[in-house]
């Protein structure tokens, strides 16, 4: 699915970045990708939308309460710009006792502990509720993210944000990710998401940075809502 001219996800760092051949953390540049016109973005597009959504999440809440007396939200520790940690949000859309039901789940099934080592996500993951596999599947258990956006740990637009294991997933093209802030929704979004393989994945976090340009997040926010109703590749 293009976006205006893109010529391949394996295009080198424009040189503007100040990303050299270094792999450490010190590379990166001192303020994220896109400066001061994406984070103005980033907070109006928010505000404007809040009228539409806010409604939503109130909802949302109501119906997750009504249906699991358990924690509303759920907060996990993601890695950002710089490789800061932050909290990122979500609707709890899992059993509260998820990381139990995961280690029986991937003890007994080999399979899925290789998927789960290769790529983090499994398609029917025990751990999910029903009501939680139909927010995931639309991709409303993340609209909590958008506290995120607002206090500037995240964009709208970028790589999905990681754990700090999954880093080595990234290798040399680490810089890549800790140059921007992590997005709400990004080309992997548009691209499949989970029917793409993890290197995909990086290849296309890789060229987001690279190339970003503020008409190129307009176009990702725009063409992330069919892929959102046509649910592409969400697991």
């Amino acid at each position: 699915m293009a976006l205006g001219k893109m010529a391949t996800p394996n295009d080198v760092m424009k040189p503007a970045l100040g990303l050299g051949d270094a792999t450490t953390r010190d590379a990166y540049p001192t303020a994220p990708v896109g400066g001061l016109a994406k984070r103005m973005m980033d907070v109006l597009l928010v505000v404007l939308s809040l009228p539409l959504l806010l409604p939503m999440v109130i909802a949302l809440a109501v119906l997750l309460k009504l249906t699991d007396p358990g924690p509303l939200l759920y907060g996990h520790r993601r890695v950002g710009f710089q490789g800061r940690e932050f909290r990122c949000w979500k609707f709890r859309t899992m059993v509260v006792n998820g990381d139990e039901v995961l280690e029986r789940h991937l003890r007994d099934n080999p399979a899925d502990a290789a998927v789960w080592a290769l790529k983090r996500k499994l398609v029917n993951d025990p751990r999910v509720t029903p009501l939680g596999a139909i927010l995931r599947k639309l991709s409303l258990d993340e609209l909590p993210q958008l506290l995120n956006v607002l206090s500037g740990e995240m964009s709208l637009v970028g790589p999905r944000p990681v754990v700090e294991a999954e880093l080595s997933n990234y290798g040399v093209s680490g810089k890549y990710y800790l140059a921007t802030r992590p997005g709400l929704t990004g080309l992997w979004q548009i691209s499949g998401r989970s029917d793409t393989t993890y290197a995909e994945r990086v290849r296309l976090d890789r060229f987001y940075v690279a190339n970003w340009g503020l008409l190129r997040d307009l176009r990702i926010v725009v063409m992330t809502v069919p892929a959102i109703l046509m649910s592409r590749g969400a697991h």
